[in-house]
């Protein structure tokens, strides 16, 4: 794969990972009846913007994940006022459109001074028009124009708030639990391309060459037969396999391959890796079969089950002390990473992706503070007490959450480029 084509992968895994878990969050809000104004991949300044229906769909400058922003999460960014002077255009007896200024460019509209207004719960504002008070009824997807900027109004009926909780838990849940779909079938997917091992293999294949390394530099090529190595017959042994090459960093062997049922022996050197194990760079296999439909669908499920026990088996490393700074990686490091895989090929690259579709899904039902688990532990909370908990002590909680974890990303990031700069 070309320089273009690892980047391109690498942009599209993060893509892929991020729009279908933001896209979970944004199909159960729409489903539930709560407005979604914006759709964003991305922090950050926009780099694209387009708006279609009731939502914005937003491309923003830093690829660090992505938010859906529902109405009566945040604070709505127009508000119109008592005593403000304002241009209403009516249609079909109510307001469609509420403009906050250039009033005197506003044509076929009715100007006038706000007496009372309420967008969310009556839906109806009253004016002072040339010493009268008109009151008029308010379309339910009325805009309130400012700045040449359209904000549409939410009934308290379309707030996030408003709907029952498991409608609210669903919306939240739904972005972890399209991650572990995506993993699921990322890792179906993978299983097919792999197969499985024939019944009684009598043999190893070589399956891939890693560049950069011993093997790549020799006559050596995918679909050769390993046969031996220094003599000792491997057959379809690769503990074996391994534990010779192990055992001779920076010491010559000769392998035997079998290529179009002729046999060549090959010498390289393996290089110790940071343990001081030899390795050679390459990865051998039995003959693989096709995969059945039930065999795809159990080898999906065990790799599930076996990446989900090291992701937690990794963040009990984590949370025990037992990794240093030095060993995490923020997005720098894992795109990097993505794009050596990406050379490695495309059924690297899809089991890559799926772990790490996994590993983002699991990750935001941590119940910390402004990740999806620890809004989901706030819903629970308000299911026991039969009351919500108090919405600006609740947005604290995850305004200071998610101020630690930027200043963590910030810093793994520049730990990132570091490692980059010294060469690791």
């Amino acid at each position: 794969m070309g320089m273009i084509g690892v980047v391109l992968s690498t942009v599209l895994v993060f893509f892929v990972i991020v729009t279908i878990h933001e896209w979970g969050h944004y199909f159960f809000a729409k489903r539930a009846g709560i407005l979604v104004r914006e759709f964003a991949i991305g922090f950050g300044p926009k780099l694209f913007s387009v708006k279609k229906g009731e939502t914005r769909y937003t491309l923003r400058l830093v690829p660090a994940g992505g938010f859906v922003r529902m109405a009566g999460e945040d604070p709505e960014i127009v508000e119109v006022q008592t005593g403000q002077t304002v241009a209403v255009r009516v249609k079909d007896d109510a307001v469609t459109r509420i403009y906050l200024d250039r009033l005197d460019e506003r044509t076929g509209t009715i100007r006038g001074e706000v007496e009372d207004v309420d967008l969310e719960r009556k839906l109806s504002i009253s004016l002072l028009v040339e010493g009268e008070s008109e009151r008029y009824s308010v379309h339910p997807q009325a805009l309130v124009i400012s700045k040449g900027r359209d904000t549409q109004i939410a009934p308290i009926d379309r707030h996030f708030g408003s709907k029952p909780v498991r409608k609210r838990a669903m919306a939240i849940f739904a972005g972890p639990m399209m991650n572990f779909i995506l993993a699921f079938v990322l890792y179906a997917v993978y299983a097919q391309m792999v197969g499985m091992p024939v019944d009684n293999p009598d043999r190893l294949i070589v399956s891939t060459i890693e560049k950069n390394m011993p093997a790549a530099g020799v006559d050596l090529k995918k679909g050769d037969v390993v046969d031996s190595i220094n003599g000792v017959k491997i057959g379809a042994d690769l503990d074996k396999m391994i534990d010779i090459i192990g055992k001779s960093p920076g010491k010559p062997i000769e392998m035997t391959v079998i290529r179009d049922n002729q046999p060549r022996t090959i010498e390289i050197t393996p290089r110790a890796n940071e343990e001081g194990v030899g390795k050679v760079g390459i990865s051998a296999s039995p003959p693989m079969r096709p995969a059945t439909f039930w065999e795809t669908i159990s080898r999906a499920g065990e790799l599930m089950k076996v990446s989900t026990e090291f992701i937690f088996e990794s963040f009990k490393l984590l949370i025990t002390g037992q990794f240093s700074f030095d060993d995490l990686g923020g997005p720098v490091r894992t795109a990097n990473v993505t794009a050596e895989i990406a050379q490695k090929g495309i059924v690297q690259l899809t089991s890559w992706t799926a772990l790490l579709s996994l590993y983002l899904g699991i990750f935001n039902l941590l119940p910390v503070p402004a990740l999806d688990g620890s809004r989901l532990v706030f819903l629970g909370l308000e299911a026991v007490r039969r009351k919500p908990i108090d919405p600006n002590k609740e947005s604290m909680v995850h305004f200071i959450g998610f101020a630690m974890l930027m200043l963590l990303m910030v810093a793994v990031t520049y730990n990132d480029i570091l490692r980059l700069v010294r060469g690791e």
